[in-house]
């Protein structure tokens, strides 16, 4: 398993997006979340098919923060169902990775 990992979260607003990012950092469970505002969602919801414009959370941290990322998440998060997925970092620049792991706590 990777150390690090990207973590996708999507929200219905920029606002919330935001609080949700802020809110990991200051915990120090994320190092950095980029905020990529006005994607468009297509997807099914409860029979329906849905297209909505969402707001994009792309977060960097230690791979074994993934649980408590998504725990946090879930308790800021006003979806029934927020999207939470981690893909793990193969490779990335030393220094980068190293302020990843002085910027987050076990």
């Amino acid at each position: 398993m990777s150390d690090f990992s990207v973590f996708f979260v999507t929200a219905g607003k920029e606002e919330e997006a935001a609080r949700i990012g802020r809110t990991l950092v200051e915990e120090k469970l994320v190092a950095c979340v980029n905020i990529v505002p006005r994607i468009r969602s297509i997807y099914s919801w409860k029979g329906e098919v849905c297209d909505e414009e969402e707001v994009l959370l792309i977060m960097k941290s230690r791979s074994s923060l993934f649980p408590s990322v998504r725990d946090r998440v879930r308790q800021l998060h006003s979806y029934e169902v927020p999207e939470i997925i981690a893909f793990p970092i193969a490779q990335g620049l030393p220094e980068y990775l190293a302020w990843v792991l002085e910027n987050t706590e076990e």
